[in-house]
Order: structure tokens, then C-alpha cells, then sequence
């Protein structure tokens, strides 16, 4: 898989885990958004471990411009703001998704907005969050030009080509953060950054194009990892082939937990198997062999195939072969979800079966439970915007668009991870929280790791935390209860040296 495909792939699961039907592949017109930006307030209220929060939702326009020239777009935020309460020392979180070209709409209403949506496709709907963030942390989700509601202003600049660039990415997303904490007066407060997926990337590239702009921590969710090429690719994905064969009941347990397969993996990858890798044809023929049992150990492969493959295991080899026996393929996103061997071709990255998968779209609503559904029998998330929080749009909300996917300019696709090494040594109180899925392969955990160490991040200052789940690390409610619980955590530690 090429760099420009492997991205390509993570940043469409960022936003078709949660919603695989809200996909657009078409030119998107110049927004009719008024010329003057709007800002529209209404007040709600959630009740979260018995106690009532009353907070504003503020749907705002901010009008932004392209790093050169004269070119602009709007870009609309949505901000939950806890009432009652002093804001002096209250924290705010700046959250977005990846792509390049995904929407907000998983952390939005699949992690920490204060409405929650589940089904699938036109049965959608929104409950409650229970684990929303609103008590602890004021929330603003940025969808970036061309994603939601955020469109470039003049229809003559292609499509917002001066905004999908790395460079032209952060220093927007940085204006609007900014005018942001200048317009709600929150410049003393403690901030911190949120980004998932290619999100990981966009957040390290503020940190670059804006240093005035400090942050109390950062938040990398599925981090998109460095060197993805060569010894360096099969090393850092070992774990997660480890992790996924203990899932399927492919190797002997034997009592292990899944975090102990997980953890003996990594120590071999980083030894003897690099070490083997290293050497390649040099490699003697007695070695191979046992390096290749071991290999079969960790991941239920054969012996025969790993060496038939010089030990070397991608993605695609193992995906395809750990359950070919029952006719069965793993998925990439989420290696949890299976698929028929034999099912009919689809067109990558829909071929995927892990790119939608949500284990509890069908979970019943309990007793009394309040449900907003799209009266419309359209878009849940355009019905909650235009019915509940009053914002009314000139065309529909975007939760991906892949003509900005397949527009961006990566820039060389270098690692931006020390981009945020610099800024922690720019400000010794800045602290990093990672989180990763042990059963991701697209962003794998262990990548995510070396990406991290290899960048210079301080391990001291830096809060890393693993689930069972794939790529979106909130699918499940008692991943998403754990999830909330640590960023609620991290951000007390983290906002002590203020």
C-alpha cells in the first residue's frame, strides 16, 4: 500500500466508522453562508451521574483566510459551554477529526458531544451522552473547509485547494482557534488540542505554524505513524497481528490477556525479529526457520508462509490468511470484523469490513429514554442542527468529502511528530495524551509508539492509553466510560502547572 493510499484509507475510516452512508464524492458548491458570520446560541441541558448541567451551544462562522493571496473560507464550529459555573480556570478542549476531509461527526456524537447517535443509515438517532465531557471541559469541534458545514468562499478556487495542504490546513484551523479564545474571552483559560487520525497530524502542524499559540496538552487519538516502509512496517505492526490472532483464538492463549500477548510481541519485535529482518538474505537458514516459529506463535500463521515470505508480514498477508480456513478476511480499521472471502469485489477502502463496524448500532433504548430522530426522515445531524441548536444551513452537512481527500496536498508526507516534540520544548508544562486500539492496523499501536519515542516526546510527560477496540477507539460504551474517564484525568494532571 502507497503512503498516499494508506492516508487515504485511515482518514475515510475517521469518518465512516460512525456513518458509513454519509459519503459525498461530489464537487461541493460555493456555500450561500451569509456574508456577514453568524453566530447562533441556544440553551440545553444533560443530566450526567445524576447531576444536571445546563450549557450553550454556540453554532459559529468564522471567515478565515489561505495562507497567500486574498482567497477565504468559512469555517463553523460548534461549541457546547457549560453555564453556571467560572470560566477563569475552566478548560477548553479544540477537537477535529481527520481525513484529510472527515468531519467532526465521531468525536461529535460517537465520543463527546452531549448527544449521542446510534443506529444505522436512515434509522439513526441521537440519545443523551452519558460520557460526554460537558462537566469537566468545554467542548469546540472544528470541522475544517469543506468538511460539515465549512465551505471556501469563492467557487473559482478549487473547491478550497488553497486550504488543503498541510500548511493551509493548520493555519486555519490555528485562526480559528484563536479568534475563538479572543471572542469568548478565554484566552487565560487552560487549552488543550484534540485530533484523530489524520487529526494526529493536523494537530502537530499547529503546534508548527502557529508556536504563539500554546496549548496545556494535546490529544492524539489513532496516531498516523512515521517510517512505514521497510523493517521499520513489519516491526511496528507485529504487535497488532499478535493481538488480533489472541482475539480470534488463533495462538494459545495460554492465561494470557490480550495486553500480555500484546506487550511479548513488542519485546520480540524489537529484538530478535528486527534483528532478523535486518539481516535479510544474510540471515541463516536455521534462523529463518525459528524466527518463523515464533512468528507462527504470535500471530497463527504457518510457519510455511511467514517463511515463504522472507518473515515479512503486511497487512494484506495476514488479513487474508489467519482465517482463510473458515473463508474468512480480517478487517484493517477494525480487525474484529470479518468478512467472506468470497464476497463480491468492492472498491477500497469500502472492501474493508472493518470501515463501519459499531457493535452496538442495535443496542435497545432503555425505558423513558429521550430520542431525537430527523423529523424529516433525512440526516439525523442536519435535523439536529437546523431543529435543536437553530442553525439553518445553505446545504447539507458533509461528514466526509472525498474530493478534498483526493485533492490534498501532503507535503512530502514527512512526520510531524516532532513538530509537537519542538512545542513541549518550547513549554516545559505541555503534556501529551495517546490513545490507540490494539486492534487497529491502519494506524497500529506499537507504529504509534515508536512514532512518539523516535520523535524526542518526553516518556515522563507523555499519558498513553490502549483499548480493545480498532481504529475509533470509543465504539463501544465501555470503551468510550474508560476513554472519557482517562481524558478527564489527563487533563487534571496536566492543568496543575498553571
Amino acid at each position: 500500500m502507497t503512503r498516499k493510499s494508506f492516508l487515504t484509507t485511515v482518514g475515510l475510516a475517521a469518518a465512516l466508522l460512525v456513518s458509513p452512508q454519509a459519503v459525498s464524492a461530489q464537487p461541493q458548491a460555493a456555500s450561500a453562508i451569509a456574508a456577514a458570520p453568524r453566530a447562533v446560541v441556544t440553551r440545553h441541558d444533560l443530566t450526567l451521574g445524576g447531576a444536571r448541567i445546563a450549557y450553550e451551544a454556540v453554532v459559529a462562522e468564522t471567515v478565515v483566510a489561505a495562507p497567500e493571496g486574498e482567497d477565504e473560507a468559512t469555517i463553523v464550529t460548534t461549541s457546547y459551554l457549560r453555564t453556571g459555573v467560572a470560566t477563569a480556570d475552566r478548560p477548553v478542549l479544540f477537537i477535529f477529526n481527520g481525513g484529510p476531509g472527515a468531519s467532526t461527526t465521531p468525536l461529535h456524537f460517537g465520543a463527546f458531544g452531549p448527544m449521542q447517535r446510534l443506529g444505522e443509515g436512515e434509522a439513526q438517532f441521537l440519545i443523551p451522552n452519558a460520557h460526554s465531557l460537558i462537566d469537566a471541559v468545554d467542548l469546540v469541534f472544528i470541522d475544517p473547509t469543506g468538511t460539515g458545514y465549512s465551505r471556501p468562499q469563492d467557487p473559482s478556487l478549487g473547491q478550497g485547494a488553497p486550504f488543503w495542504s498541510r500548511t493551509g490546513d493548520a493555519r486555519s484551523v490555528a485562526q480559528v482557534i484563536e479568534r475563538w479564545l479572543t471572542t469568548h474571552d478565554r484566552a487565560a483559560s487552560p487549552r488543550y488540542l484534540l485530533g484523530q487520525s489524520y487529526g494526529t497530524v493536523r494537530a502537530a502542524e499547529v503546534t508548527r505554524v502557529a508556536t504563539d499559540l500554546s496549548f496545556d496538552g494535546v490529544l492524539l487519538f489513532a496516531l498516523v505513524p512515521g517510517e512505514r516502509s521497510g523493517p521499520l512496517a513489519y516491526m511496528s505492526s507485529l504487535p497488532s497481528y499478535a493481538a488480533t490472532a489472541w482475539l480470534h483464538d488463533r495462538i494459545d492463549r495460554k492465561g494470557r490477556s490480550v495486553e500480555q500477548v500484546y506487550d511479548e510481541a513488542v519485546r520480540f519485535a524489537r529484538t530478535d525479529y528486527v534483528s532478523a529482518l535486518i539481516q535479510g538474505g544474510a540471515l541463516p537458514a536455521a534462523e529463518k526457520t525459528a524466527i518463523a516459529r515464533r512468528l507462527s506463535d504470535l500471530t497463527g500463521l504457518s510457519t510455511a508462509l511467514i517463511e515463504e515470505n522472507d518473515l515479512k508480514i503486511d497487512n494484506r498477508l495476514f488479513m487474508f490468511n489467519l482465517l482463510a480456513d473458515q473463508g474468512l478476511r480480517t478487517g484493517q480499521l477494525d480487525t474484529r470484523a470479518t468478512a467472506r472471502l468470497d464476497a463480491p469485489a468492492k472498491q477500497p477502502p469500502h472492501d474493508d469490513p472493518g470501515l463501519s463496524y459499531a457493535p452496538e448500532a442495535d443496542r435497545p433504548i432503555a425505558p423513558g429514554q429521550t430520542v431525537f430522530r430527523a423529523s424529516d426522515g433525512g440526516s439525523v445531524v442536519d435535523a439536529y442542527y437546523r431543529e435543536t441548536l437553530n442553525y439553518r444551513a445553505p446545504d447539507a452537512y458533509q461528514a466526509l468529502n472525498l474530493r478534498v481527500n483526493s485533492a490534498w496536498n501532503h507535503e512530502g508526507f514527512k512526520d510531524a511528530m516532532p513538530y509537537l516534540a519542538e512545542a513541549m520544548k518550547r513549554d516545559p508544562d505541555m503534556r501529551l495524551f495517546w490513545a490507540a486500539g490494539y486492534y487497529d492496523l491502519s494506524t497500529p499501536a506499537y507504529g504509534g509508539r515508536y512514532t512518539l519515542d523516535q520523535a524526542g516526546i518526553p516518556a515522563d510527560r507523555l499519558t498513553a492509553a490502549y483499548f480493545a477496540s480498532g481504529h475509533s477507539v470509543f465504539v463501544e460504551d465501555s470503551n468510550l466510560a474508560a476513554l472519557a474517564q482517562a481524558v478527564r484525568r489527563f487533563m487534571r494532571v496536566s492543568g496543575e502547572g498553571r
